[in-house]
C-alpha cells in the first residue's frame, strides 16, 4: 500500500475522532485541531499526537519551537505551505508533499504560500509523553 493511501486513510479516521480546535493564532487565521493522541504501547514513555493546522489565505505562524523531544512528520493535505526549519532552505510544499523536523528544531517560517487559497497541514508528533507544550513561540 502506498504511503499516501495509508496517510489519507489515517487522516480520515483521525479527523472524526477528536473534533474541535485546541487553539488558534492570528485571530482565527490559523487553527490547530488535535486529531489523535495516544501512548505508544511498545515504547514506554513515548506518545504520538496528530494535529491538523488550517491556514487561512496569507496566514502565518509566529516563529516557534516544538517540545524538545518531538520528532515531527508533516504532510500537506491541501494548498501550499512555505516552511523553513533551522538553517535549511525556505521551501514551498504542495498537497501530498512531506517533510520532517528533528527534536529541538527551530521553525522560523511556517505559512500559507497563497494569499487567496486556504491550506491544510497534518503534523504527527512522536515525543516524550510528559513533554509539553507542543509549540512555544520564539520571542
Amino acid at each position: 500500500m502506498k504511503i499516501r493511501t495509508i496517510i489519507a486513510a489515517a487522516y480520515a479516521a483521525l479527523a472524526f475522532s477528536m473534533p474541535g480546535p485546541i487553539y488558534a493564532h492570528d485571530s482565527g487565521a490559523q487553527t490547530v485541531t488535535k486529531n489523535f493522541e495516544a501512548a505508544i504501547p511498545n515504547i514506554p514513555g513515548k506518545s504520538l499526537i496528530a494535529v491538523e493546522v488550517d491556514y487561512a489565505p496569507g496566514a502565518a505562524s509566529v516563529p516557534h519551537t516544538h517540545a524538545k523531544s518531538a520528532f515531527i512528520y508533516a504532510y500537506v493535505i491541501s494548498g501550499a505551505i512555505e516552511s523553513k526549519v533551522n538553517d535549511g532552505e525556505t521551501r514551498i510544499y504542495r498537497a501530498g508533499e512531506t517533510w520532517f523536523e528533528r527534536p529541538g528544531a527551530i521553525h522560523s517560517i511556517s505559512r500559507n504560500a497563497s494569499k487567496t487559497e486556504p491550506a491544510k497541514l497534518l503534523a504527527v508528533f512522536v515525543l516524550d509523553s510528559n513533554d509539553t507544550p507542543l509549540t512555544t513561540p520564539i520571542k
